[in-house]
């Protein structure tokens, strides 16, 4: 079965794809094929479509999966089965899932102040304004070097981002203030030149990806909040606050880089003024026709 998993993975980086992306795809493959060893003993080549969906009932029963992420395990048995069997696919035979569509947390625009301003870690405070203030992934923050930061023309450069897209986005006055707080914190010697937040103790690597959700967990309980922020509602909220502040969603679009414009107009139901602005036309003719019948 290591071969197979060596091949998956080999055809995985032929596509290009990150090393990240390429662990995270194996994940899934890596449990079909000990699947395989353990339950059916049987190789990958003879498998049949029944016993793909039995797999399939399987995981989601013994690891409590949502939809949305057996669609994701559909989709890497699919390419297993394309790239690495060089066999044909039939969707007819493993359909993909519906899933219930939800409306992430956003905090309101007073609370996002609140909790930025008050965290006590200068490095973590600096990390999440960028978050908030630009829109940025998690990831995207990870990945900023020094000169990313363009100071003179307010905008930071985002490097090889999702879909390896790249873009700039905007760099408020209040984060760049922070930022420079960030960077003076430190002795000359220490100060960051290449990544703009590394770790404690490499330097020459950038930040964990563990270290700012945990900070963010603590900030949350420093506050007496209900645990309901994570890296990624900085990002939601930006999009939201704008909306709510008169941006228009193209603009809003380009800004978070997103490809499709339906990925944008999630912030015109999360937005408090969102959908509330709207007049129902019963109202209109209440107030034009009440009286004449």
């Amino acid at each position: 079965m290591d071969n197979y998993l060596n091949s998956y993975r080999e055809m995985i980086s032929l596509r290009g794809l990150t090393h990240h992306t390429m662990t995270s795809y194996s994940t899934y493959i890596s449990a079909y094929l000990d699947y395989l060893s353990v339950f059916l003993c049987k190789d990958p080549q003879d498998v049949s479509w029944q016993e793909l969906r039995d797999f399939i009932r399987w995981l989601q029963k013994a690891r409590s999966l949502s939809d949305r992420t057996m669609n994701a395990v559909i989709s890497q048995l699919r390419f297993f089965t394309i790239y690495v069997l060089h066999k044909t696919w039939d969707d007819s035979q493993l359909p993909r899932r519906r899933f219930d569509e939800y409306l992430p947390y956003v905090p309101s625009q007073k609370d996002t102040w609140t909790f930025i301003s008050t965290i006590p870690d200068l490095k973590v405070k600096a990390f999440v304004t960028l978050l908030y203030s630009a829109g940025l992934r998690s990831c995207e923050v990870r990945n900023l070097k020094c000169p990313d930061i363009e100071h003179s023309n307010k905008r930071i450069f985002i490097r090889q981002a999702k879909n390896r897209s790249s873009r700039y986005a905007i760099l408020s006055d209040t984060a760049w203030d922070t930022i420079l707080e960030y960077w003076y914190s430190f002795t000359t010697e220490a100060r960051p030149r290449d990544w703009l937040f590394t770790q404690q103790r490499d330097k020459t690597r950038p930040l964990n990806h563990e270290h700012i959700p945990h900070h963010i967990a603590l900030h949350e309980k420093r506050l007496g909040w209900e645990h309901r922020i994570s890296c990624h509602t900085f990002r939601h909220a930006f999009g939201t606050h704008l909306y709510e502040n008169g941006t228009d969603l193209l603009t809003i679009k380009a800004l978070l880089g997103h490809k499709s414009i339906t990925s944008t107009t999630i912030y015109v139901h999360l937005a408090s003024n969102g959908t509330t602005c709207a007049v129902s036309p019963l109202d209109r003719l209440a107030g034009e026709y009440r009286g004449r019948v």
